[in-house]
């Protein structure tokens, strides 16, 4: 895909936000496009714009392609994969080829965005790379942006949802929602935890359940409403 193809539109952004239901941030290119020039594919940033380090470059959007992977996902294909890596060689180096290569496009797109090294993800790709598949999606989004070839398991994903997906053909009639305007504030919690590390993610999930036992202690005494919920 050239740079113009490449670079988001405001038009794409809109388009982004309605495939997934919520606002896009830091999406810094498009790493694939349908056949109608709809995003497939958003490259996000390697360092997102509150500073939190995010591995997941090639973040799949298109609601067709998504929900057939999950129905992959469902089937076992994860756990069938991550058996045939430790029994067949050929596939582990390919498979570790494709992580090495996750790897090098991120730092070219941070570098792209004027971002740069982002060190505390360094040797971090995604998907469970390159010992074991844990997300489909990130495979198969990392498929469609680098091109048969190059992530193996990726592309054996693609293969596995012709049945509901394939490059070849828009399915972009009806997928998602086209009326009125796009969202405009995420209410989710996965923005306040996107690129947290392991121990990150430990250490704010115990000051919640800490914040959450002064709370409960502090409401002890304060009068309720008969559906539960504390009076203001």
């Amino acid at each position: 895909m050239n740079t113009a193809q490449r670079t988001p539109t405001p038009e794409d952004l809109d388009t982004l936000s309605r495939q997934l239901g919520r606002p896009v941030r830091d999406v810094v290119e498009i790493g694939a496009r349908c056949v109608c020039g709809n995003p497939l594919v958003a490259t996000t940033a390697p360092r997102l714009g509150n500073g939190i380090p995010f591995p997941t470059t090639y973040y799949l959007t298109h609601p067709v392609i998504t929900a057939a992977v999950s129905r992959l996902e469902a089937a076992g294909v994860m756990t069938e994969m991550t058996e045939r890596l430790e029994s067949d060689a050929e596939l582990a180096v390919a498979y570790r080829r494709a992580h090495e290569q996750y790897l090098a496009a991120r730092d070219e797109v941070g570098h792209r965005a004027g971002i740069g090294d982002v060190p505390e993800i360094a040797g971090v790709s995604a998907g469970g790379m390159p010992t074991r598949v844990k997300c489909l999606h990130v495979l198969v989004g990392h498929s469609l942006a680098a091109g048969p070839g190059v992530n193996p398991l990726g592309d054996e994903a693609l293969e596995g949802i012709a049945e509901w997906w394939t490059a070849d053909r828009c399915y972009c009639a009806g997928a998602w929602d086209v009326e009125g305007a796009a969202p405009a504030r995420d209410l989710s919690r996965h923005t306040r935890t996107q690129g947290l590390s392991a121990h990150e993610l430990a250490a704010k999930k115990a000051r919640r359940s800490v914040s959450k036992e002064s709370s409960d202690g502090d409401d002890a005494g304060a009068p309720q409403t008969p559906a539960g919920g504390v009076i203001s």
